[in-house]
């Protein structure tokens, strides 16, 4: 009896160990990229390279060189590789091509792989958009001795220059940035953060900001036409920011400085007699950017005598700027040429009659040279939203205003009671 129970266990364990040999026959699977087997370079495009130069200094032979470049034109054009963008490269032991990835932009990234060990020059490249996240979020600041300026103000809260650019820009109607700022001065700003991976990722749209500035109260809501699909700036009651004139014919970050002001009776600085001076000086370095003022089209660029190098712009409404000795002018400014506001028409100089590096700006209305600084402030506000568009804007605005209110409760709630006292204000 036990002789045949024996038997029989050894036939079966026979039986179990063909089944385990046969299970144990050689499997295909797909190709796992291990770090044993791979090179790994990470490391930033350096200047002036090509993607064909960047691959072959990183020593991957030359015919799969050849086949990584022809695989990206089908997807991207090899000649807009950028200096300092991150690439990773993953490379065989024996020196065969992976997996290749550079960044394009903050959105977007190339990607050059080799899916068939067997064919090591069939590359597939695609460019991929980044897995973002985009979270609306808001930040609220405040000028003071030690934060005098909206970038060293925006930077205390923890958001960066970018975000207080696009706070200048939407309020470049409204505000000069270099001249209006006192300290007690505040803003508060919804807008829109991305992050890739837990960084950051860069900005969005900003949806709302609120900014007292000099003892004036301004506010700014995003909205977007449903009709046009256009978004613009509006203040509460639905008239846009975007003014006829900006606050400034120098862009943002320039610093510059009134040194003389619009006056009938000034002593001239080199002829030493009282002249009118019909414009505003502003000190600023030589080589800053001077933008139009408003959209218009070019009268003269040239040579003026004492004003130097010179713009002359006529806009709609019987308006002309000027722009005194400029250093160089902008791009395509010539007579006859169309510009837009905000574009650069030319730089600061101090051709002509000048002590210094300034600009001359004037403005002259039906004729008449006027006090730019005052003329501003009598604008009319922006085209209003259409009276069929009203209702759905007052309800994204009063959205909005509540979020500003709870940033600034938020904000108020961590704060000492001098300061919470000071924010009331």
């Amino acid at each position: 009896m036990m002789s045949r129970f024996i038997c029989a266990a050894l036939a079966a364990a026979l039986v179990t160990g063909c089944a385990q040999r046969h299970d144990d026959a050689p499997r295909r699977h797909a190709d796992v990229l291990l770090a044993v087997e791979n090179q790994i370079v990470e490391s930033r495009v350096p200047a002036r390279a090509t993607l064909d130069r960047l691959l072959r200094d990183n020593h991957l032979q030359s015919d799969l060189v050849n086949a990584a470049v022809q695989a990206a034109r089908g997807v991207f054009d090899p000649r807009e590789l950028r200096a300092d963008q991150p690439y990773k490269l993953v490379l065989s032991l024996d020196g065969l091509l992976r997996e290749f990835e550079v960044q394009l932009d903050a959105d977007r990234f190339l990607r050059i792989v080799n899916r068939d060990r067997a064919q090591p020059a069939a590359l597939d490249a695609e460019v991929l958009a980044y897995d973002k996240h985009t979270s609306v979020v808001a930040a609220e600041g405040h000028i003071d001795g030690d934060h005098p300026s909206l970038i060293a103000a925006m930077d205390e809260t923890g958001e960066t220059v970018q975000l207080a650019l696009g706070v200048a820009d939407v309020f470049s109607g409204q505000i000069d940035f270099e001249h209006d700022l006192q300290p007690d001065d505040r803003f508060r700003v919804i807008f829109e953060k991305s992050t890739r991976e837990g960084q950051f990722a860069g900005y969005g749209a900003i949806l709302a900001a609120s900014f007292e500035a000099n003892a004036r109260a301004h506010q700014a809501f995003r909205w977007t036409n449903p009709q046009t699909g256009k978004s613009g700036y509006y203040d509460r009651e639905g008239r846009s920011l975007k003014r006829f004139f900006l606050a400034s014919p120098l862009k943002f970050m320039v610093r510059p400085r009134v040194t003389s002001g619009f006056s009938l009776h000034r002593l001239h600085p080199i002829y030493r007699e009282y002249r009118a001076h019909l414009g505003v000086d502003y000190g600023a370095p030589v080589g800053a950017p001077v933008v139009a003022v408003a959209n218009g089209v070019v009268v003269s660029a040239g040579y003026g005598g004492g004003g130097g190098n010179t713009v002359r712009l006529r806009h709609a409404s019987g308006y002309e700027t000027y722009y005194l000795h400029l250093s160089a002018f902008g791009k395509s400014i010539r007579a006859g040429a169309r510009v837009e506001q905000g574009q650069v028409i030319g730089r600061v100089g101090m051709t002509g009659s000048a002590t210094g590096p300034h600009l001359d700006y004037r403005l002259r209305k039906n004729g008449a040279f006027v006090n730019p600084l005052l003329e501003h402030r009598r604008l009319p506000p922006g085209e209003p939203i259409p009276a069929v568009q009203l209702a759905a804007f007052r309800a994204s605005r009063d959205r909005l205003l509540a979020q500003l209110s709870a940033t600034v409760l938020a904000d108020t709630a961590r704060k000492p009671d001098a300061v919470k006292a000071a924010a009331a204000r």
